[in-house]
């Protein structure tokens, strides 16, 4: 990444040109359309089942969530049924995952739901946050997969692709960067949002990772900053 790029608000429009953004959207929808992870929260746009899946993501992977996604669905297949149970029973069940504080702020938000909601997941973002254990891109998840609503997300995968191939520089904290937030809704498409979120974590788990990142099979190598300061560096 290059220093000389000390982000602002002011001067993102001028990395995130609309040539690149397009060839980018292109590039990743191309590569989505092969690559895309099958797990069954994707696969549906029911509230409940989503608003459970997105709880349970939350810093823990997909494929460890997966099995205890679906024990969890069997056990407390709506709401009303997981408004029944004990937050003893849910820390049982949810303590795979890890995160102990997970079953209480999942029991209080259901609590929420239930007295404040009539028992529907909220429908927006500002309704969501204001919920236990939800935060900005839980709700948005929650928003996008389950009501198809034009809302982007960020995440450390959708940051380090970000700050990657158009050369931004976030802060340390990267989900509570106002940059990274700009720039993910400044790339994301108007329409199919939830897709191309689902497109961002698939790559960035998937191609552009942490550590040893597969640029040479990245079909965004030719117009990456990234990509082009490392093999400059390499061919030195």
């Amino acid at each position: 990444m290059t220093s000389a790029i000390a982000q602002s608000q002011e001067n993102l429009a001028s990395l995130l040109t609309s040539n690149k953004i397009k060839w980018f959207r292109r590039q990743l929808t191309n590569w989505a359309a092969l690559n895309l992870r099958e797990f069954p929260w994707r696969s549906t746009t029911d509230a409940y089942a989503i608003f459970i899946a997105e709880f349970l993501l939350q810093k823990t992977g997909a494929n460890t969530v997966n099995p205890i996604y679906a024990t969890f669905l069997i056990q407390y297949p709506t709401l009303q049924d997981l408004a029944t149970a004990s937050v003893e029973e849910i820390a049982v069940l949810l303590k795979p995952l890890g995160l102990h504080f997970r079953a209480d702020r999942l029991y209080q938000s259901v609590r929420v739901i239930i007295d404040e909601y009539d028992g529907q997941v909220p429908t927006t973002e500002a309704q969501l946050l204001a919920l236990p254990g939800i935060g900005l891109y839980t709700a948005r998840s929650i928003c996008a997969n389950a009501f198809a609503q034009p809302l982007a997300i960020l995440d450390t995968n959708v940051a380090r692709i970000l700050e990657r191939f158009f050369g931004l520089q976030g802060n340390r904290v990267k989900s509570r960067c106002k940059l990274l937030w700009s720039a993910a809704e400044y790339v994301a498409p108007k329409i199919n949002v939830s897709q191309w979120n689902l497109t961002l974590l698939d790559f960035g788990a998937g191609v552009c990772t942490a550590r040893n990142p597969s640029c040479g099979i990245c079909p965004l190598r030719s117009q990456c900053n990234y990509a082009k300061v490392n093999l400059d560096m390499n061919h030195e």
